[in-house]
């Protein structure tokens, strides 16, 4: 086994961000096949729902050298920050990493990211490097995302963006994004296409171009309880909690892994539910099993393992969420 490099400070941080569906979780899982084995990683992600699914996606493991940090429930750097900052502590003084990948959701504020960790207490602690922003073209046109001012404000802080699904792109597709980020006052930002979510360790390299004075915080973004997901299935064997902001509404469920799922059915109701957003970590009759989908396109791949079954839905209305959440209950998580 290859020695370990000792750690260095400042540790080089790369914020890899985008808005919900942009691809950042498979891009980073891309990256982490590219990380030197004598190199200890560690990911801090910040997801929109409440129940944590996307740690389970990185296969990160101690004897791997890579070291995942989940905070659910909105926008980390929300509330004081103090979500971040207690989980950017822990992390570092476990992993002691080499480097650090921070995925804020796709709903929080990069902004607010990038500034808390320039703060003059992380200044021997992180070296910011380039900020990474991924963006699906086809949805520039889409005054829903064109207008919104999380997916501009995304694009404003990239170092470099990444044009990301381009195998699925129309023959328009990557000029109107040009165009749109021209009118942005973007179109000198690097823009790759990227169409295999193949890219260099490189692009990480090189050292963020903003300097970003401290903000104001968001009052909202961080869910009153963030409870712990573990003891909560303990005691009661299921966990559903739900989230909300900017019109976006989620839903999610966990469930101790003495429940085994029928894969047969799971890939049926998954793959038939009319949902803006689903992931999905679920031990099944089959095997252990995450699950993946945007729109009407939907992703299967299998784990080694997991600690618990999770499954997270995001919607773009209230009364949508109502009924996906009525589809479950009665289908696939009903008791039998």
């Amino acid at each position: 086994m290859e020695k370990l490099t000792s750690q260095t400070l400042p540790i080089p941080t790369n914020i890899i961000t985008g808005f919900l569906g942009a691809g950042k979780t498979t891009l980073i899982q891309h990256l982490l096949t590219l990380k030197p084995a004598n190199e200890r990683w560690a990911i801090l992600v910040n997801e929109f729902g409440e129940v944590g699914i996307d740690g389970a996606f990185f296969k990160g493991r101690p004897e791997n050298n890579i070291y995942v940090r989940e905070v659910p429930g909105g926008c980390m750097c929300c509330t004081s920050g103090l979500p971040m900052q207690i989980a950017l502590n822990q992390l570092v003084s476990y992993a002691k990493p080499h480097r650090l990948i921070i995925e804020p959701t796709g709903l929080g504020h990069p902004k607010e990211v990038l500034a808390s960790l320039q703060q003059a207490h992380y200044q021997d602690t992180f070296s910011i490097n380039s900020t990474l922003t991924l963006v699906d073209a086809r949805l520039v046109t889409k005054e829903r995302y064109s207008q919104h001012q999380v997916f501009r404000e995304q694009l404003e802080i990239a170092d470099h963006i990444i044009a990301t699904k381009a195998d699925l792109y129309e023959e328009n597709d990557q000029a109107n994004l040009t165009k749109y980020l021209t009118q942005l006052d973007l179109a000198t930002t690097p823009l790759t296409v990227l169409d295999n979510n193949k890219i260099a360790l490189s692009i990480l390299s090189s050292k963020t171009k903003f300097k970003l004075p401290e903000t104001n915080h968001h009052e909202h973004g961080v869910s009153a309880e963030l409870m712990d997901i573990e003891e909560e299935l303990s005691n009661h064997g299921k966990v559903k909690v739900s989230n909300a902001k900017d019109d976006f509404y989620s839903c999610g469920w966990a469930f101790r892994p003495d429940k085994v799922f029928d894969f047969r059915q799971v890939m049926s109701e998954l793959t038939t539910l009319d949902v803006y957003r689903l992931k999905a970590v679920m031990i099944t009759d089959k095997g252990i099993f995450t699950f993946n989908k945007l729109d009407e396109v939907i992703s299967c791949n299998e784990l080694d393992e997991s600690m618990d079954s999770r499954l997270e839905v995001i919607t773009t209305g209230q009364l949508a969420l109502n009924q996906i959440v009525d589809i479950l209950e009665n289908t696939l998580f009903a008791e039998k």
